[in-house]
């Protein structure tokens, strides 16, 4: 099985839990996720199947993001979300105009500390399984961009914001240090991806729904639908011989940059770049025997 399905991941499972299942219920070994979700955390998670698994640099080279998130102020955890222990409480008196004030002076680029309860690794080791045994290590700040800081609706403790922001951006941060900028301290409360890359939630299936499909196959796009942007080409014969085998085409009259590579039969082959009057393949996507 080879393609691309969007799950609504559900609370209280992992990612890797989502990729597991899903390996039995396609009989397919071969399966990678795009954006590690947290267990608390719902929402889209494209899952890569087969060879389509070959696609998922392509779809981290451009894969914003959007959230909607809960903010609770005057509450700090080791975590930086409710799921985590207690550090401090206090009481909150934000109005609704100084934390608008709070996310117009975050949007933009930044850099941000990934937190210890995070999947990045350092010296080899997950920071979430150094956490786990108590530990804490310096960790790099990286570059990160929120597009947009949406103010949907709240008050008092409880607030629920809009997050569009690049990869790499972690959330729980982004309301710890909110409760900083306020004075009170800060954490999530839960968290819904609702786009992921080119993929939104409107796209997505509830796992339990993709779980008990009569014809789970049905519910898998194929790989080509990642390049969708790019335009298309054919080749057929030698043409289509000497690109299975690894070679550079010769080709004239298209645009530079990428394209998707089919063969006559409208089998999608490879996501190929034109330049120099070449044909370049930068992945290939037919299944080899």
């Amino acid at each position: 099985m080879t393609g691309i399905v969007v799950a609504d991941k559900p609370t209280g499972w992992t990612s890797f839990d989502v990729a597991a299942r899903l390996r039995g219920l396609f009989h397919e070994r071969r399966i990678g996720h795009g954006g590690t979700l947290d267990p608390m955390a719902t929402g889209v998670l494209p899952l890569f199947l087969g060879r389509a698994t070959r696609a998922v640099p392509f779809f981290e080279e451009d894969a914003d993001k959007e959230y909607v998130a809960g903010l609770r102020l005057g509450l700090e955890t080791d975590t930086e979300d409710v799921t985590g222990q207690v550090l401090s409480q206090r009481p909150v008196s934000v109005s609704r105009a100084a934390l608008t004030a709070a996310l117009e002076a975050m949007t933009g680029p930044q850099m941000q500390t990934p937190p210890m309860y995070s999947a990045v690794r350092v010296n080899g080791q997950r920071l979430y399984d150094l956490a786990r045994q108590g530990k804490t290590v310096a960790r790099k700040a990286r570059p990160v961009t929120f597009y947009e800081l949406e103010l949907l609706d709240g008050a008092e403790a409880d607030w629920t914001i809009r997050v569009r922001c690049s990869k790499g951006a972690y959330v729980r941060t982004l309301c710890a240090e909110l409760g900083r900028t306020l004075g009170c301290g800060g954490c999530m409360s839960s968290l819904r991806r609702t786009q992921a890359g080119r993929f939104s939630i409107a796209q997505a299936v509830p796992l339990e729904q993709l779980l008990a499909a009569e014809d789970p196959a049905a519910l898998v796009m194929p790989v080509d639908a990642l390049f969708a942007a790019y335009p298309a080409v054919t080749v057929d014969g030698d043409l289509e011989r000497r690109l299975r085998c690894g070679n550079a085409l010769p080709w004239e009259g298209g645009a530079p940059g990428r394209c998707r590579v089919y063969n006559a039969a409208g089998a999608f082959l490879a996501l190929a770049r034109q330049e120099s009057g070449l044909l370049v393949t930068e992945r290939s996507f037919f299944e080899v025997e």
